[in-house]
């Protein structure tokens, strides 16, 4: 099967791919993680002391910094990968709404478990992993215990949440004095994904009815 050219996907790849490397080319990496990045305290008024981005606007701009080629192509690999089926199946619009949101839910998840930190938080996984969300439950296999549809579908919702929960958390734990993991940034974003994939689904093919 041919799938639709994923405009918003590529797009979102080579603008990440093209910020990370003009950081490796004018080597400010560690500047533009303090300039850009999602650094919570910031909100209770801590201030680094380097020019910075709004604060709100942090969450969304911190999704095109990495700290490394590992970091970039793990996160660009499921970007492109999820983004594409789920871009086939809710368009491009509100594909990259649910990327926006998702920035936006995963910073403020990692603000809520831990506010005081003066450490940026960089990369897109936060925001992936609302992709990673939306194309489980769009192309995941929903199992039927019960008649009512319904009540197997906020199983199966629940069933993919615990997992990702669960998932996040093992990781969260094997995290090692070099590596820190934005565990509730994932978690955040995996859930907002879960939550908003069935209205913007609606919302596209209903659009696409009444413009027929």
């Amino acid at each position: 099967m041919r799938l639709p050219p994923a405009r918003a996907t590529i797009g979102l790849v080579i603008i990440t791919s093209g910020f990370w490397l003009a950081s490796i080319l004018t080597h400010h990496q560690d500047l533009w993680a303090m300039t850009a990045g999602f650094i919570p305290a910031r909100l209770n008024g801590w201030h680094s002391g380097i020019p910075s981005l709004p604060f709100w606007l942090t969450p969304l701009s911190a999704t095109v910094v990495h700290e490394g080629v590992l970091h970039l192509g793990f996160n660009m690999l499921m970007l492109a990968f999820c983004g594409r089926y789920v871009e086939m199946v809710i368009g491009s619009g509100n594909f990259v709404f649910l990327y926006i949101v998702g920035a936006y839910v995963s910073a403020f998840s990692q603000y809520w478990i831990n506010p005081t930190s003066y450490y940026p938080m960089i990369g897109a996984s936060g925001a992936i992993s609302a992709l990673f969300g939306a194309y489980a439950l769009l192309f995941g296999q929903e199992r039927q215990f019960f008649s009512y549809r319904w009540l197997n579908h906020l199983i199966h919702i629940f069933w993919l949440a615990s997992a990702w929960i669960i998932i996040q958390t093992l990781i969260g734990f094997s995290e090692s004095n070099d590596i820190s993991i934005a565990t509730p940034a994932h978690i955040g974003g995996f859930l907002i994904g879960l939550l908003l994939i069935r209205p913007l689904l609606r919302f596209h093919y209903h659009k696409r009815f009444i413009n027929f």
